[in-house]
């Protein structure tokens, strides 16, 4: 049995037979169009649990030599395209798994040695009757079947960047490997298609630019194939429609890997899902921390810890909802090397623990199911008014719902006084603390901020999601140095409560102010029925 060369396609009839199956068999047609063109070399880096090994199955099983397979792709949208027909089953695949070669080595010398000698071992028996120069020499027999035969290879080659991951201080051993995957795949008459998947792109590993070849598609630029990155907000639609789940608490659960898909003429914008989490929580019928569990916390813990540059500020600022900007040009694309806080971001970005936003260059934790992963590890370093703060949550939260005034002013206090980005100098930092103080609210709603209402915008709106359509909508408004009876008026003048009717058959208006002066907060609160 080859262990390389034009598997069968029995991963991708278990992707077709399992319970909750989403088609992505349309990025073919744009691959297909890169096919033997100079664009041929396709790198594609998202997090880990993203559906990339899926969809190296369904590339296997598409593109492989010596099946019909045309059965499998009949109800996929492929097979109603263009090239569906030109390229099935045509070209001779090599499908590598670098983390399992690697795993039976724990060497470069023995990964490389044995993928080569695995590779030689699968073509020399499928064509036993070519003359081949030197059978020891695996490029050469490469070339040698394609002078041949004239049958391009497909090379499809997940987890490419394993080494750069276990290996992240050697150096030579990373270096060994791009030469390597250099000499095997750059400017080679054999090659009809090279597609790389792994969590990190590839174009700067230190001065060595042994793979330039390469298009990437990435988390931060994702090109033409953004809608095959993950769930798009339509599929998780339909899903949840078809499985009878709440789609209101998966979006508050999983949303907001936000991509941008451009090509000439096209610019589209796609909220991404992670598939392992809808999947899961569709499955067991709950919303819980799925992605998360796939990898320990400490991975997060120990590059938040890092704290560059008042890192620690800006992760405590994306807890309480806000963006923070960055700049992804720096990042040299390893796992080692940080030279400031945008380094460590965007590797973040990378490893799926933030989302970027291209438009604004800037980054926001994704998700409710992110965000707890990031408590988590909170809670295990030398962060301790955070941790104090976000415990505090739930009874201002309870303060708030009870009509306590004083309680709440207190809460605002101490929150204020702990956390050092909390130091306000208009509405939009006092917006931020109430987001972190009252962190707790979001186990039952949606904090929205700025929402239309009435005759302008509501400052904070907290709508009860559907599962808990039995608690109170909430409604802040803020003023900075400013009387809090003022806050009250506004909402009552615009007619800010009228918007939140069919939420909630009871809303709390609540006005905080900041006096920057004595620097207390003040409170006023109503309830009021709708």
């Amino acid at each position: 049995m080859a262990r390389f060369l034009n598997p069968n396609g029995a991963p991708f009839k278990e992707s077709l037979r399992t319970r909750i199956y989403e088609d992505k068999s349309a990025m073919i047609e744009f691959i297909n169009q890169q096919i033997c063109t100079r664009d041929k070399y396709i790198c594609v880096s998202r997090p880990r649990r993203f559906g990339k090994s899926m969809a190296l199955d369904m590339l296997a099983a598409y593109y492989c030599l010596g099946r019909d397979y045309k059965e499998l792709f009949k109800d996929s949208d492929i097979a109603s395209m263009p090239s569906f027909e030109e390229h099935l089953n045509k070209y001779n695949v090599l499908k590598i798994n670098m983390q399992d070669v690697w795993s039976k080595t724990h060497s470069i010398k023995g990964m490389l040695g044995k993928l080569v000698d695995g590779i030689a071992a699968d073509l020399l028996y499928a064509y036993p009757d070519v003359v081949y120069h030197d059978k020891s020499d695996v490029f050469q027999i490469m070339e040698d079947i394609y002078d041949e035969v004239e049958i391009p290879f497909v090379i499809l080659i997940d987890e490419w960047d394993c080494l750069f991951r276990v290996c992240q201080g050697d150096t030579e051993a990373q270096k060994k490997y791009l030469d390597f995957l250099r000499l095997w795949l750059k400017d080679k008459s054999y090659i009809g298609l090279v597609y790389m998947t792994g969590i990190l792109p590839i174009h700067k590993y230190g001065t060595h630019s042994a793979l330039n070849m390469f298009i990437e598609y990435s988390i931060t630029n994702p090109r033409g194939l953004a809608a095959y990155f993950g769930f798009t907000d339509d599929e998780v639609q339909k899903l949840c429609k078809t499985y009878h789940m709440d789609y209101t608490e998966i979006k508050s659960w999983y949303d907001g890997y936000e991509l941008l898909a451009t090509s000439p003429g096209v610019c589209i914008k796609y909220s991404m899902y992670s598939p392992k989490s809808v999947v899961e929580a569709i499955n067991s019928g709950k919303c819980d921390t799925y992605w998360n569990n796939t990898e320990t916390y400490e991975a997060l813990k120990n590059y938040i810890k890092m704290n560059y540059n008042g890192l620690k500020d800006d992760v405590v600022a994306m807890l309480a909802g806000e963006s923070v900007p960055v700049d992804i040009n720096t990042f040299g694309n390893d796992m080692t090397t940080f030279h400031s806080k945008d380094d460590i971001m965007t590797l973040l970005v990378h490893l799926g623990y933030l989302t970027y936003d291209s438009e604004h260059e800037t980054v926001s934790i994704p998700n409710r199911e992110v965000a707890r992963e990031y408590i988590t590890a909170i809670k295990t370093m030398k962060w301790p008014e955070v941790t104090r703060a976000i415990s505090a949550s739930e009874k201002l939260l309870q303060a708030l719902m009870d009509g306590n005034e004083e309680a709440v002013a207190e809460g605002m206090d101490m929150a204020h006084n702990e956390i050092s980005i909390l130091k306000y100098n208009d509405e939009n930092s006092l917006s931020c603390a109430i987001h972190l103080a009252f962190y707790a609210a979001r186990d039952c709603y949606n904090m929205v901020r700025e929402l239309p209402a009435g005759r302008g915008f509501a400052d904070i709106v907290l709508q009860p999601r559907p599962m808990y359509a039995d608690k109170p909508a909430i409604l802040i408004e803020l003023k900075w140095d400013k009387d809090v009876d003022t806050a009250i008026r506004q909402i009552h003048e615009k007619c800010y409560d009228g918007a939140l009717k069919g939420y909630a058959d009871e809303v709390i208006l609540a006005g905080i102010s900041y006096d920057k002066t004595s620097k207390k907060h003040q409170c006023v609160i109503e309830k009021v029925k709708l």
